[in-house]
Formats: structure tokens, sequence, C-alpha cells
């Protein structure tokens, strides 16, 4: 099989929906088994950006917030949106700063993802931020958000009990806790 060929061949293609974030498209298809249909892809506008935010003792930073789509309250690590031209680093410095009221000095990239990618094209960046100062938290408008410090090791028993379940937070934590068990970081 060749990882680089496609098997999809696209008949004919229509935006369905169209809005600052994401375009919705149906596509008719044949699929890679010869058979016709559909397919939905949701394209999104922005880079998904997170942020694992660890300082000298071991703390971490999660951001607390309803969250629309799920009609939930849901514990995440700083996280937002980037502009596709945008360095997603410089995306994810303004992230952390507006959402926790952090600055880093040191910043490594941890993960690149792609999210839901049966529907979407969606991706993610998540760093590790570290050196931090602090500073005064400017939520967007439409964001209610609680700052919870708290042990690193806290927030990844929270991955393992379910309390937290948002994806990038899941992968992120998984990810940091793997580099500090194995003396990577």
């Amino acid at each position: 099989m060749n990882e680089q060929h496609d098997p999809w061949q696209i008949i004919d293609q229509r935006p369905i929906y169209d809005n600052s974030w994401i375009q919705v498209t149906e596509y008719d298809v044949i699929n890679p088994g010869g058979g016709r249909g559909i397919y939905g892809k949701v394209s999104f506008k922005n880079i998904a950006i997170g942020i694992v935010a660890l300082d000298e003792e071991g703390n971490t930073w999660l951001i607390g917030q309803y969250r629309f789509p799920v009609n939930a309250y849901s514990w995440e690590i700083p996280e937002g949106g980037g502009d596709l031209h945008t360095d997603p680093l410089i995306s994810a410095q303004r992230e952390l700063l507006e959402e926790a009221g952090i600055k880093a000095e040191k910043w490594d990239k941890v993960l690149d993802m792609h999210l839901s990618n049966s529907v979407t094209n969606e991706t993610c960046v998540v760093y590790l931020a570290r050196g931090l100062s602090f500073h005064e938290a400017a939520p967007e408008e439409s964001e209610q958000l609680v700052i919870k410090k708290l042990p690193f090791t806290k927030a990844f028993d929270m991955v393992i009990s379910g309390a937290i379940t948002d994806a990038v937070s899941v992968a992120a934590i998984f990810k940091v806790n793997y580099l500090l068990e194995n003396h990577l970081i």
C-alpha cells in the first residue's frame, strides 16, 4: 500500500456552512472500496494551541471553563487558537498570558497533533513552557475562566481519573509526564 496515494475520488463539492472559525464542505465521493457516497469535512481557520506551564517546583496551571459544544464544565491546560499564518509559538505565548497571566522564558514544542481527523483538518501544536513569570490574565469576552495552580502529578491524576477529558490536555499531560518520567526534560 502506498501511504502517499489518496484512494478517495472527489466528484463534486459544495460549501454547506461558513463562519469566522470553520467551514463545512460536503463532498460527493467514490470511496476507497469503489462505492459512491458523501463525506463532510470541517475545515478550521485556526491552528489549535496548547501549553503545559511547569514551574521549578513541579506545579502546573489548569484553566476551568464551561464548554458550550459539550454542555459541560472542563478543566484544561491553557489553550486556544492561532492564526494559520502566524508562528504557533507566538500564538502560544499570547494564549498563556491571556488565559493564565503567565510568561515563560523557555519554550519546547512537545506535540504536533491532528484533532478528530475523521471529520476535520484541525491541527494542534503543544508546548512546554518553563522559566515562568506571573502577570495579569486578560481572557477574551467569551471566556469566563478559573485558573488553578496544582502539582503536575495532580493534573496527571485528573487525566487518569477522567476529570480531564479535553483531548489536547489529555495528550499534552501524558506526553509531558512521559518526558518527565524518562528525564527527557
